[in-house]
């Protein structure tokens, strides 16, 4: 297999264009050169070999023994035009070889070595082919002494050129690479990018149902139950159950406002400045309204907490008190927050309790427990059927508060 190389092609056009140019001085050289120097020469041979030698450099075979059969090939017919042929200006084609032969084997796996060997061969022949030719003449002293020095000085400032050559093409394929990988790179970052805005889609999801469920969810849950006791109490009691309708009218307001608030802004703050113990009082009261039931509440907090912990404490009370009114038939509730190293929520209850390896498909617990691993804490339920159940949730409030901005909006999803 083999590339066609054409300034379009190629990795430097640059280089393809000054191969171009070499070759053609030195074929026109060689033409204008005939019967000129003194030297055997073989006009035909020559520009054959440089024939061949030019198209050679159109095309660059792809499997490493080919590019160094490829080389050798080309070493082959340099040695032909300048000891046969009697080329003269010989060492350009070893310039022209060693920009070859920083691309041919720039896609190798460790091309500097083979490089460098090949460019000290080539700058090697070419400081041999000039001694021999020196050789082959006799000239005056006084005029070979001069001759002399010019004629041996020309291998070194060719052999300074191939060097300043090889590392520069060397220098510009290792950027090419470089610009090769970056490409490459920035298209593996718009696909994670990709790949994070839809996980950040799905945790907005997640985090949306969880407002609506701990929020509007809550809300319709006590109006009904304050519906349910306003009935109860309607013909014994008419008074009690005006009040409870106007509670439930003013909860519904409040739904239809959370509801107003998720469609405008898709977050809703609870807490709305005031302070933790507060909001959790008003839960208890609210409980106890609807349920009959005094909880046991003791609040003890002697640092402050961020707001994120605040709001996730919150919903996992909130939770709670609505599965205890739902579903536990419970007659004693028993709320701790506390905070010492950690932040610590326990909230107890000694209803039927339920089977913890069934109930794993509501969003209850499970808003819960995301929650609680949002802040970096850790959650844990403890309930068997007829025993009732407890929940607690511990929060670092060191690993909390070491949090950055975007972390904490992060965690709050």
């Amino acid at each position: 297999m083999r590339r066609f190389l054409s300034p379009k092609t190629h990795p430097f056009p640059f280089l393809l264009h000054l191969e171009w140019l070499l070759l053609a001085i030195v074929i026109v050289t060689e033409v204008a050169s005939v019967g000129v120097y003194d030297l055997p020469r073989s006009p035909v041979l020559s520009l054959v070999c440089l024939a061949i030698f030019t198209v050679m450099g159109l095309w660059l075979p792809f499997s490493k023994p080919g590019r160094i059969v490829y080389t050798g090939v080309e070493l082959a017919l340099i040695l032909l035009v300048s000891f046969p042929g009697g080329i003269t200006l010989f060492a350009l084609l070893y310039i022209v070889l060693v920009i070859r032969n920083c691309v041919l084997f720039s896609y190798q796996e460790d091309p500097s070595r083979l490089s460098f060997w090949i460019t000290g061969i080539a700058f090697g022949l070419c400081v041999f082919t000039q001694l021999h030719r020196f050789r082959r003449f006799s000239l005056p002293n006084g005029i070979a002494e001069r001759v002399s020095y010019l004629w041996l000085s020309a291998p070194l400032l060719v052999g300074l050129v191939i060097l300043f050559l090889h590392l520069l093409v060397g220098a510009m394929l290792a950027e090419r690479k470089s610009r090769e990988k970056l490409a490459a790179t920035n298209v593996q970052l718009r696909e994670y990018a990709l790949k994070i805005e839809q996980l950040a889609i799905v945790q907005e999801r997640n985090r949306i149902a969880r407002e609506i469920h701990d929020s509007l969810g809550h809300s319709l849950i006590v109006f009904n139950l304050h519906l349910e006791a306003a009935m109860r109490l309607m013909s014994s009691d008419p008074e009690e159950a005006k009040d409870l309708l106007m509670e439930a009218k003013q909860v519904s307001a409040t739904a239809l406002q959370e509801v107003r608030q998720s469609v405008s802004a898709l977050r809703t703050d609870p807490l709305q400045g005031r302070s933790l113990t507060t909001v959790i009082q008003l839960l208890i009261d609210d409980f106890q309204r609807s349920t009959g039931i005094v909880p046991l509440c003791k609040i003890q907090i002697n640092q402050p907490l961020s707001g994120t912990i605040q709001l996730a404490v919150y919903r996992i009370v909130q939770e709670a008190l609505t599965n205890i009114c739902k579903y536990a038939e419970a007659t004693q509730v028993s709320i701790h927050l506390g905070t010492s190293l950690d932040l610590k929520l326990m909230i107890q209850d000694n209803g039927k309790g339920f089977d913890i390896h069934q109930n794993i498909t509501g969003f209850g617990l499970r808003g819960m427990e995301e929650r609680t691993l949002s802040q970096l804490g850790k959650f844990k339920v403890i309930s068997t059927p007829g025993n009732g159940c407890q929940i607690t949730a511990c929060f670092p409030l060191l690993a909390a508060n070491e949090l950055s901005i975007d972390n904490i909006q992060l965690a709050d999803f």
